[in-house]
C-alpha cells in the first residue's frame, strides 16, 4: 500500500469536512467470544477489599495520581490469589446507595475480551468501590507519551484503535453508549499485552460529578455547551485517540484540525515512526480523526463504521501483542534467583536456610522500634518469646517455634513480617499448608511489596495444589526481587 514513508499524501483531505458519513453496509463487528473464566459480579465487604489492598497501601496505588487522585486506584490480590484493580471513591461521591449499586450492577453484567471487566463493588457506608480485573503491563498513556525503551510501533497502534472500537462497540450493543473521559489513561494491557478499555469509565466519577476530567481543549464542544454526554460525545473522544496514536502526542483537537486544513501533517505525525506506515495508512487514519471531530453531532461516524474502516488497515496480525510492545510474555519464565529456584522445587530446607540468614533485616522500623520499647517489664517478656521462637527455628523445632510466634503475634504491640514469614515456613514444615498461606498473605499486608511473602504464598499454594496460583506467586515474588535489586544497585 505506498512506498513506505511518514510525509502523508494530502489526497483525501479536502472530503473529510463534509457532512454526511456514509455507512458501510453489511460490514460490522462480530462479537467477540464472552469471557467464559470470570466469576459473576458480585458485592464485596469493605474489610475484604482493606485485606486485598494490604490495608489500601500507598505501595498499592496504581492510579494517574497516586493518592492525590479525587478516586484513587489500588491494587490488591483476594484470597482466592486474583490479581484485582480496586477503584475507591470520593466519600460522598455517591450519596444514594441503591443508585450506585444499580449502575455498578449495569457495568457488571458485561463480559468481554476487548473490556477491563468489572468483577464486583463495595456499599458500605460513606465507601463506594469498585473491583475490576487487574492488568499488569500500564496504560497506553505511560507506552504512547512515556515509554522508555521503545515506542509502539505502527502495527500495535493499529490493533489498539480496532480493540478499542469493538470494545466501544460491543458496550453499545449491550445498551451502555456514554463512555466517560475516554482518554488514554483509560485504555490498559494485559499480561499478554492485549490492550483493553477499562470499565470504570462506564461509571461517572460521582452522582452529579463531571465526565470530563480532562484539559477543556479535548472536550467535546457540545458537553462545553450543555453539560451532557452523548454517544456522538464518545466518538469524538475516539478521534482524540486517533491523533494520539498517529502524533504520539496529546495535541488539542483544535490544533491538530489547523494542522490538517493547512496539509501540514509533517508537524501531525510521531518522527519515531519513520518508515514504518504507508501513506494511504496515514491519509485513512487522518480522515477518521476528522470526521471523528465533527463539530456537529450528526456528522460523526457511528461504532460500526470505524470498526468496518479499521479492520482492513490492520498489520502484522499473527504477532502476538506482547511481542509488538516489547513486553515480557506472561509464559516465558524470567530467571529465578536461588529463593525463587527453593521456592519453585519447594525445597523447605533451602527456604529455611535462606530465612534464618536473612534475618530482620527486611523488617523497616520494627528493630528501632522494639529497642525503644525495651524498657517495660512486659515488652521484654514478649522479646523474650519471640528470640524463643527464633533459636527455635533455628534448631528446626518448629513446633515450639509455631508455639511462640503465636504469643509474640497474639500480644499484637509489635508487627513483624519476618515473624509472619517464620510461622508461615514452621507451618509448612509442620504439613499445614492452609496456615501456611494464611501466614504468608499476613505478611504481604504488613509489606506489600515484599518478595518473601509472595515466595512463602507460592509453596503453600503448591502444596494446596493450586498449580496456577502458585505460578502467579512465585513470578510475583520473582518481580519484586528484582525491583528491590535494581532499586539497592541504584
Amino acid at each position: 500500500m505506498g512506498s513506505q514513508c511518514t510525509k502523508l499524501a494530502p489526497c483525501c483531505l479536502d472530503s473529510q469536512f463534509k457532512a454526511a458519513v456514509v455507512e458501510v453496509p453489511g460490514v460490522g463487528n462480530e462479537e467477540k467470544s464472552e469471557v467464559n473464566d470470570l466469576p459473576t459480579f458480585r458485592e464485596f465487604t469493605f474489610e475484604q477489599l482493606k485485606n486485598a489492598t494490604s490495608g489500601f497501601a500507598v505501595e498499592n496505588i496504581v492510579s494517574e495520581h497516586g493518592e492525590k487522585a479525587p478516586n484513587v486506584v489500588y491494587k490488591g490480590k483476594l484470597e482466592n490469589q486474583r490479581r484485582i484493580a480496586v477503584k475507591r471513591f470520593n466519600r460522598m461521591a455517591w450519596p444514594d446507595a441503591r443508585q450506585f449499586l444499580e449502575e455498578a450492577r449495569s457495568v457488571g453484567l458485561l463480559r468481554n475480551n476487548r473490556l477491563v471487566n468489572l468483577l464486583g463493588c463495595c456499599c458500605e457506608g460513606d465507601e463506594r468501590l469498585l473491583v475490576a480485573e487487574f492488568m499488569p503491563n500500564e496504560t497506553l498513556a505511560k507506552h504512547l507519551f512515556h515509554w522508555e525503551t521503545q515506542p509502539i510501533k505502527w502495527a500495535m497502534r493499529l490493533r489498539v484503535v480496532l480493540h478499542l472500537a469493538e470494545a466501544l462497540e460491543y458496550c453499545t450493543s449491550k445498551g451502555r453508549a456514554l463512555y466517560h473521559d475516554l482518554n488514554a489513561y483509560r485504555i490498559l494491557f494485559d499480561e499478554d499485552g492485549n490492550p483493553k478499555l477499562s470499565s470504570f469509565g462506564l461509571m461517572k466519577n460521582s452522582r452529579d460529578g463531571k465526565s470530563y476530567s480532562t484539559n477543556l481543549a479535548f472536550t467535546p464542544p457540545e458537553y462545553l455547551r450543555t453539560g451532557r454526554v452523548t454517544p456522538e460525545s464518545v466518538i469524538y473522544s475516539f478521534g482524540t485517540l486517533l491523533l494520539d496514536h498517529l502524533s504520539g502526542k496529546h495535541i488539542p483537537p483544535s490544533h491538530a484540525l489547523d494542522l490538517i486544513r493547512d496539509r501540514n501533517l509533517q508537524m501531525l505525525t510521531d518522527s519515531c515512526l519513520e518508515g514504518e506506515f504507508s501513506n494511504d495508512d496515514g491519509t485513512e487514519l487522518v480522515r477518521l480523526a476528522s470526521r471523528c471531530l465533527q463539530y456537529e453531532l450528526r456528522e460523526r461516524p457511528s461504532l460500526k463504521f470505524l470498526v468496518a474502516a479499521l479492520t482492513p488497515l490492520q498489520k502484522e496480525t499473527d504477532v502476538p501483542s506482547h511481542i509488538l510492545m516489547g513486553i515480557p510474555h506472561s509464559a516465558s519464565s524470567s530467571p529465578l534467583s536461588p529463593f525463587g529456584e527453593a521456592c519453585s522445587r519447594k525445597d523447605l530446607t533451602a527456604i529455611h536456610e535462606i530465612l534464618d540468614n536473612i534475618g530482620y533485616k527486611d523488617d523497616q522500623g520494627v528493630a528501632n522500634e522494639l529497642s525503644f520499647q525495651m524498657w517495660t517489664d512486659e515488652m521484654q517478656e514478649t522479646l523474650n518469646t519471640k528470640k524463643k521462637g527464633d533459636a527455635s527455628f533455628k534448631q528446626k523445632d518448629f513446633r515450639v517455634a509455631i508455639e511462640c510466634y503465636t504469643q509474640f503475634i497474639d500480644v499484637g504491640t509489635m508487627i513483624s513480617p519476618t515473624v509472619f514469614a517464620r510461622r508461615s515456613l514452621s507451618h509448612l514444615m509442620s504439613d499445614m499448608p492452609q496456615e501456611a498461606l494464611n501466614d504468608a498473605m499476613q505478611a504481604q499486608v504488613i509489606s506489600p511489596v515484599w518478595h518473601v511473602a509472595s515466595y512463602l504464598q507460592a509453596v503453600a499454594l503448591a502444596t494446596l495444589g493450586m498449580e496456577n496460583e502458585a505460578h502467579a506467586a512465585l513470578k510475583e515474588g520473582t518481580n519484586l526481587e528484582a525491583k528491590k535489586n535494581d532499586s539497592g544497585q541504584k
